[in-house]
């Protein structure tokens, strides 16, 4: 129409008139054609699809009950007065049809643009469009000003102690770190003072230069505190160089975001023409503007678009890394300026007459180790907090930043090697643990050929978690009656002995003895209380929230885990109960059979091994301890208790109950993940690759009345052997003595950890010391030297066993460890690339030490070298792979299941989704295992070893049997 109308009208001249006058500029008729092209009708066509708002260039915005406007005028129609005067006569009824006609078919559009008027309605991630941008802006504020509100509290807190005279009733730590912030802050920006006189003299002044004082000064006590509470070194101590090196990561970490958003800020200040409305343009016009990168980045932060502001910071942002040794430079000073100006002193109660005891919080001190299996020892410096620092660990929790807290929204999808996850924390796909080979190869692998590992770690990210809060709130009121019960620790330390007097030498030695163990069990305790202290503050800072997600990444095996180091699906049974699946799903019966499933596994104690129906049954037999569970858990019977993992099974009884006394209980609602679990997933795929028969029956690729339990089967086995050992006569055979000894300790869990752990690598030293560790839990015998000699001997005959079950197992082994040797002596890396297409470079190499000058001490930083550690890359090779091959599996399933439509969850070899959906996982994971073994995974191994590794000659691949993988599809017990 428009088309025919500017035909019509091509030989003459209008006048667009403007708003305030009635003159007017004339125009040719193909300014009218460009106004008007600029109209998308095909939008109009196809019933506004695209609204056609957004599509015209000459026409303003409209809001909903306004028409479509020129720019400056009513309608089309106004903005025509007449043609040219001295053409006026001669074409005054065209023009006036002309108008007509226009005037009709901008009627017919405003009643388009009515219609479109209510855009439809976004749904974003499984929730509208706004309240996922709202959700957006507050995971961005998570990410980059957690440690700006610290600070900001600490000086608001102070301010307010000055103006009304009052010290403000706070707890303990939140006390401690205020007394601390003001005289830390004031040190660093005495330092900061001094650079700008000292300029290029002190190395570090630089980097510190651009943070503001009080950031730093907040970083460092948080920093240091969260250290102290989670290090291996034990709790109240960190080693000085890993202490170093995190601070002056947090700072450089701060920085970045701090720099950046600075820009931004000046930015905002000068440019005021920002349309701060339109908080969603489109991304496709953002992407095709990046060459305005600072205009750009300030619009896109004010809109939330915050993966293309990801982008452009890194194109465009000129921030260069620090390296190791300023980190290292920058967290060493931090650390000296805390402990010099960082102070503690008793109650006040706890004074006698004379004057406060008041001394430094921190102090540094040396220790000296004994490197394992070797006589050489090496001396390290420490960080140790004083005892009164240490009493209130345990509940600093609350008052800490706590970095990457579960996502509010989905995480980014994973593009790269540093591309995805979070917003603004630094996010890697791969922990390579400073593995610069891994790192390298990780980088240079097409991101087509990651594709696959991506989109699984992609899937695990978007399943949506939320807090169990019948469940929280219990564990709550248990831990603040002291703990002790469902595995909590006890929150009070035991008592340390009175030393008695020195005449008694041996009262003396015993008090020693008892003192020396009750300090460590303190010791262990208080580590215990920090750990569950950080996961119930993790779950009460989420508990409100509607739900939220852990993003992932893999190990340089190929395992995948959640970012979030503390409550997360990976942990212990106190962290799984308190998590459930944000989506509820109905039952349905299936679903209600899997549930009374799931309490019996989960009660465990053998019930675990029997039949489906039987334990169905046992869970039918205790309903009215379910329900007692449910209704009374701590004043009732506490049934419970009683099982394995007590706070999953308090959780399904709760489901449970709901459920049965519902008026329908196959459409009650049900969070719960159901957990479908390997049966010895290692030894499973030993036997898929060696298609071992023997082996395969043990477990339970094929199928069977009730599950193969290979512990069991083990423990008979060396039963049997110890059995024959005890008839031979002690002075010829002298293991018969210890076979007599031990026909009365052997059972399943006795060898349980040994098999579990002899398909990742276990050596016999390690197998001694697991059986040592049971039969002294045990108290089995009381001479230390008879219980390492039957050790020893139980090792050594559990060992055996397993060989004789699993030779296709063993011979593949062997098989592993001659390549890896083979590939070590000429001083190379074991390397192969997963089913999924990641590549995987052994990291085991000798440590080179490069010494930094820091202002506390010469510190020792781990530098890696060209050197491999040929042992080590031989005996990890065999565990290493077969964990790439567990990871695969995991990953395929999660896809596929993704892909049906389920929630899923994955922790290595244990599956879990909703307990609707448990029969349709159980099929994917069978057929992506079948699908992951038919693959000719060794031959493609050794091919990819000879193309490496092309002057080297690697033996032949061992034998395998003649199993049928296909019966994994039917068998009942493969995974449950």
């Amino acid at each position: 129409m428009w088309r025919n109308i500017l035909g019509r009208a091509s030989l003459r001249k209008v006048k667009f008139l403007s708003d305030s006058s009635s003159s007017g500029t004339h125009f040719p008729v193909n300014r009218v054609r460009g106004i008007l092209s600029s109209v998308n009708l095909s939008g109009v066509r196809n019933g506004l699809s695209i609204n056609p708002v957004n599509e015209m260039g000459g026409l303003s915005s409209f809001r909903h009950g306004q028409c479509y406007v020129f720019e400056g005028y009513a309608t089309a129609a106004q903005a025509i007065d007449s043609t040219d005067p001295e053409d006026e006569s001669s074409g005054s009824d065209e023009v006036n049809e002309l108008i007509t006609e226009m005037e009709k078919e901008t009627e017919r559009i405003r009643k388009k643009a009515r219609l479109a008027a209510i855009p439809p309605k976004r749904v974003i991630a499984g929730m509208g469009a706004q309240k996922f941008y709202m959700l957006k802006q507050r995971q961005v504020k998570m990410e980059t000003e957690e440690w700006e509100r610290a600070a900001r509290e600490c000086r608001e807190i102070l301010a307010d102690m000055c103006e009304q005279k009052l010290a403000p009733n706070l707890p303990y730590m939140k006390s401690l770190f205020l007394g601390w912030f003001e005289p830390v802050r004031n040190a660093i920006q005495d330092d900061l003072d001094t650079f700008k006189i000292k300029k290029g003299k002190i190395p570090y002044a630089p980097f510190m230069e651009q943070l503001p004082a009080d950031k730093m000064a907040v970083i460092t006590m948080h920093k240091m505190m969260g250290l102290l509470m989670t290090n291996a070194e034990g709790v109240g101590i960190v080693k000085l160089v890993n202490a170093a090196t995190q601070i002056g990561e947090a700072v450089e970490q701060e920085v970045r975001i701090n720099s950046f958003l600075q820009k931004k800020n000046k930015k905002n200040a000068t440019d005021k023409t920002i349309n701060t409305e339109a908080v969603h343009a489109s991304e496709e016009i953002v992407a095709k503007e990046t060459e305005k990168a600072r205009k750009q980045v300030t619009v896109l932060m004010e809109k939330n678009k915050l993966r293309q502001v990801k982008a452009l910071v890194r194109k465009h942002d000129s921030f260069k890394p620090w390296g190791q040794e300023a980190q290292v430079k920058v967290g060493a000073r931090l650390i000296q300026l805390l402990m010099e100006n960082a102070y503690i002193q008793p109650p006040a109660e706890q004074f006698d007459d004379g004057p406060p005891d008041i001394r430094p919080a921190f102090k540094q001190n040396f220790r000296t180790v004994t490197l394992e299996n070797t006589k050489t020892s090496r001396r390290y410096g420490c960080i140790e907090c004083d005892p009164l620092v240490l009493k209130g660990l345990d509940k600093s929790a609350r008052h800490m930043v706590i970095p990457y807290l579960p996502m509010l929204i989905p995480p980014q999808n994973w593009t790269g090697y540093d591309q995805g996850a979070h917003f603004f924390l630094p996010s890697y796909v791969m922990r390579t643990h400073g593995a610069k080979q891994q790192r390298t190869v990780m980088k240079r692998t097409p991101k087509e050929q990651l594709e696959p590992v991506y989109e699984a770690l992609d899937t695990l990210g978007n399943t949506k978690w939320k807090i169990n809060k019948k469940v929280l709130s219990l564990v709550d009121r248990i831990w603040a009656n002291g703990g002790r019960i469902g595995g909590l620790v006890d929150r009070e330390d035991v008592p340390i002995p009175e030393e008695p007097e020195r005449e008694d030498q041996e009262k003396f030695k015993n008090w020693r003895w008892e003192s020396k163990k009750a300090i460590k069990q303190n010791n262990e305790r208080h580590s215990q209380r920090c750990d569950i202290e950080l996961k119930l503050e993790v779950a009460r800072k989420m508990k409100d929230e509607e739900g939220f997600y852990y993003p992932h990444n893999v190990d340089f095996r190929g395992r995948a885990y959640p970012i979030h180091p503390y409550l997360n699906h990976l942990g212990s049974d106190l962290c799984r109960g308190i998590l459930e699946f944000c989506e509820g799903k109905p039952l349905g019966k299936s679903g209600l059979r899997w549930l009374k499933i799931h309490i019996a596994n989960l009660y465990a104690g053998g019930v675990d091994k029997l039949a489906y129906e039987d334990r169905i049954a046992f869970t039918e037999s205790h309903l009215e301890d379910i329900f007692d569970s449910s209704d009374r858990p701590l004043e009732g019977k506490r049934w419970w208790l009683n099982a394995e993992d007590p706070f999953q099974c308090l959780a399904a009884c709760i489901n449970l109950s709901e459920a049965l006394r519902s008026p329908f209980p196959e459409a009650a609602i049900s969070h719960i993940p159901i957990h479908q679990d390997g049966s010895c997933n290692g030894l499973q795929h030993y036997a898929a690759l060696g298609r071992d028969k023997l082996g395969a029956d043990a477990v339970n690729l094929v199928t069977g009345e009730k599950p193969a339990d290979v512990y069991t089967e083990i423990a008979a086995r060396v039963l049997k052997i110890m059995q024959q050992d005890a008839e031979e006569d002690p002075e010829t055979f002298p293991n018969a003595t210890y076979a007599k000894l031990m026909l009365d300790q052997v059972d399943r869990k006795l060898v349980k950890q040994t098999v579990m752990t002899s398909v990742y690598g276990v050596t016999y030293s390690g197998a001694r010391d697991q059986i040592k560790k049971r039969l002294k839990e045990r108290g089995t015998f009381e001479d230390d030297s008879l219980t390492f000699h039957a050790s020893c001997y139980a090792a050594k005959i559990t060992l055996k066993a397993l060989e004789e079950m699993f030779e296709a197992a063993r011979a593949i082994k062997s098989w592993f460890g001659d390549c890896a040797k083979i590939i070590a002596s000429e001083n190379n890396a074991v390397c192969w690339t997963t089913p999924l297409g990641l590549p995987v470079v052994q990291p085991y190499r000798k440590p080179g030490r490069h010494l930094v000058k820091t202002t506390l001490q010469v510190l020792t930083l781990s530098r890696e070298t060209d050197k491999v550690m040929a042992r080590r890359q031989m005996t990890a090779f065999a565990p290493n792979f077969i964990h790439s091959l567990d990871g695969s599996h995991m990953m395929m399933t999660a896809v596929a299941c993704n892909r049906a439509g389920l929630s899923f969850a994955g922790v290595h070899d244990s599956f879990w989704t909703h307990a609707c959906d448990v029969d349709i996982m159980n099929t994917v994971l069978r057929e992506k295992f079948v699908e992951l073994y038919e693959k000719p995974i060794l031959e493609n191994l050794l091919e990819s070893f000879q193309k490496s590794f092309p002057d080297i000659s690697f033996p032949p691949l061992p034998e395998r049997g003649d199993f049928d993988l296909r019966k994994v599809l039917e068998s009942t017990y493969f995974f449950n």
